[in-house]
């Protein structure tokens, strides 16, 4: 009689030592990476006078542009040394990063951390889903894209969009804006 656990060694083996079933990692180009660093903190410290702040808002999505959003911070990119920071607070916010579809559920919750965003405050639509409710259009569930509950400043399509076209779509943001003004002794 054969014990169960003797057939389990050999499978066991071979997936700790086989090599890894992902994809190797494709580095963006680093004269690409370090041109948007100095362009989008130039950039920022313009408008803003310091770096731009970003509060991420998941509205209902699949969590696939969060999995893009988080490798931003990631030793790859390295958002802070962009001089873009993400915030807990939006009352320390500039940007409204927002992902997914609007959910009935979550459309509430979003509108009020929209009125609790002080001013200037831009909205992003990241993703197909929160550009028009992608996959997840047309269900009970569902309002539809971001547009359908706050204005919108910019879309970022892709299903998901990588890291580098939201550095790109950040950096359009703070560029579309106006100069402020200076203010001079009348």
């Amino acid at each position: 009689m054969r014990r169960p656990g003797r057939m389990l060694w050999p499978k066991l083996a071979r997936g700790l030592f086989a090599r890894p079933l992902t994809e190797k990692l494709q580095a963006p180009p680093e004269e690409v990476v370090q041109a948007l660093a100095q362009k989008l903190e130039a950039t920022s410290r313009a408008r803003l006078g310091r770096s731009l702040a970003i509060r991420q808002v998941d509205a209902g999505s699949c969590n696939g542009c969060e999995l893009e959003i988080n490798a931003l911070s990631g030793v790859l990119y390295d958002l802070e040394r962009l001089g873009l920071r993400f915030v807990a607070s939006p009352r320390h916010a500039d940007v409204l990063l927002v992902t997914g579809p609007v959910t009935r559920n979550m459309r509430e919750a979003l509108e009020r951390t929209r009125a609790a965003t002080p001013e200037p405050c831009w909205v992003v639509a990241a993703g197909d889903c929160a550009v028009d409710g992608g996959v997840f259009k047309g269900s009970y569930a569902v309002e539809g894209g971001v547009g359908q509950v706050l204005p919108v400043d910019l879309l970022i399509p892709g299903c998901p969009p990588t890291p580098a076209q939201f550095l790109e779509a950040l950096l359009a943001i703070l560029e579309a804006q106006v100069p402020p003004r200076a203010i001079t002794p009348g």
